[in-house]
C-alpha cells in the first residue's frame, strides 16, 4: 500500500501470486524492467521501505524475501516490522503507530529466496519491509496463522475458509496441486488453482481433511469443480467429527453429506441436516480427480465464539 520509492519497478509486484519471471530484453524509459519492487540508487543517508496490508490478519511465523533475478542491485540487508491496527488506516496513520520488529536487520543474498523465521510474534495486520539502503526485491511472502477478528465471524459464515481460521489437517494425495487451495478465498482462477491428485489404479479413493475455524453447526456445503472438465471426481461425500477441545487424537467420522454424483466444471450446493456441532470435516472423492473449492457454511456455537474472543484478545 506504500513505498518510499519505486522508480524502477512497482511495489505491487511484491505480492503477485506467481513466482517472479525475467525477460532479458525488456527495457523501458526508466531502464531494465524487473518483476519486483526496485527503488533508485540512494545518494543521501537513509533507506527505503514498503508497507504491506496483510490479506489475512494473524500471527506471523516466517517471512520470505525473494531477490530472484536481482544480482547486482539487491539490498545487502533487510528488516521487517509489524503492527496490528483496526480498520483500514492510511500509510500516514500507520506511521504514527508502534511498529514491532519481527525480523531484525539481517543480511540478504542476491538472486535467492531468503527465509527468516519469526518467533514469539503477536497479532498483526500490516508489515513494513525495510531494505538497506536501496535496491530490488522480487517477492515478499508473510507466512503464518490466520487469527481473524471474531466480531466478523457471526451469522452464517464459511467455517472451513482459511481466512476464517480453517486449516488442512490431512490429505491422501496432492500430486498436481495442494488441497490447501480448496479453502482459499475467492473464485478459482484456473484448474491450477485447486486440488488435484494423481490417477488411482487401485480401486480406492482420495480425501482431504480440514479443521474448522471453530465448532459450528453446518447448514450448507458447496463443492466446486470449476475448470475440471475431464478430470473431476465421479462422486464425493463429506464426513464430520467433533474433536474435544485441545485434543489431537484420532476422531470418529460420521456422514454429513451422503455420497453425491458430481457435475464437471460447476459449483454444486447441498443442504445439510445436522443439529450437532462439528469441528472437523473430511471430503472424500471417488475415485480421484480435481476440485476447485470447498465451502462449509454454518454458524459458530456460542461457546466456541467466546473461546475465539479470548484467543483474539490474548494475541493482541
Amino acid at each position: 500500500m506504500y513505498a518510499t520509492d519505486e522508480l524502477f519497478a512497482g511495489k505491487e509486484n511484491l505480492i503477485k501470486p506467481g513466482p517472479p519471471v525475467f525477460a532479458a530484453g525488456e527495457f523501458g524509459a526508466k531502464g531494465k524492467i524487473y518483476d519486483g519492487w526496485e527503488s533508485r540508487r540512494r545518494r543521501e543517508p537513509g533507506n527505503d521501505h514498503a508497507i504491506i496490508r496483510l490479506g489475512v490478519p494473524g500471527i506471523v511465523h516466517g517471512v520470505s524475501v525473494d531477490t530472484s533475478f536481482f544480482r547486482g542491485n539487491y539490498p545487502p540487508q533487510v528488516s521487517v516490522e509489524a503492527v496490528s491496527a483496526d480498520g483500514y488506516p492510511s500509510a500516514a496513520e500507520l506511521s504514527e503507530l508502534d511498529w514491532r520488529p519481527i525480523v531484525a536487520r539481517s543480511p540478504v543474498s542476491g538472486d535467492a529466496d531468503n527465509w527468516y523465521p519469526v518467533e514469539a510474534s503477536r497479532h498483526c495486520t500490516h508489515v513494513r519491509l525495510s531494505i538497506y539502503p536501496d535496491g530490488g526485491v522480487a517477492r515478499c511472502r508473510v507466512h503464518g496463522e490466520p487469527v481473524p477478528d471474531p466480531r466478523f465471524l457471526t451469522g452464517t459464515i464459511d467455517l472451513v475458509a482459511i481466512e476464517n481460521g480453517g486449516r488442512l489437517t490431512d490429505c491422501s494425495n496432492a500430486f498436481y496441486s495442494s488441497a490447501w487451495n480448496l479453502i482459499m478465498p475467492g473464485l478459482p482462477a484456473s484448474m491450477a488453482d485447486g486440488w488435484e491428485n494423481s490417477r488411482r489404479r487401485d480401486g480406492g479413493f482420495d480425501y482431504a481433511a480440514f479443521g474448522l475455524a471453530a465448532a459450528g453447526l453446518v447448514r450448507q456445503v458447496e463443492i466446486d469443480t470449476s475448470y475440471f472438465v475431464g478430470n473431476a471426481p465421479g462422486s464425493a461425500r463429506l464426513l464430520a467429527a467433533r474433536r474435544p477441545s485441545g485434543s489431537s487424537s484420532a476422531v470418529d467420522w460420521a456422514e454429513l453429506l451422503p455420497r453425491v454424483t458430481l457435475v464437471p466444471d460447476a459449483r454444486q450446493r447441498f443442504l445439510v441436516e445436522r443439529e450437532e456441532p462439528v469441528t472437523d470435516v473430511r471430503l472424500e472423492v471417488f475415485p480421484d480427480g480435481g476440485l476447485a473449492r470447498l465451502r462449509v457454511l454454518g454458524e459458530i456455537t456460542p461457546d466456541a465464539t467466546a473461546a475465539l474472543h479470548a484467543r483474539y484478545l490474548a494475541a493482541r
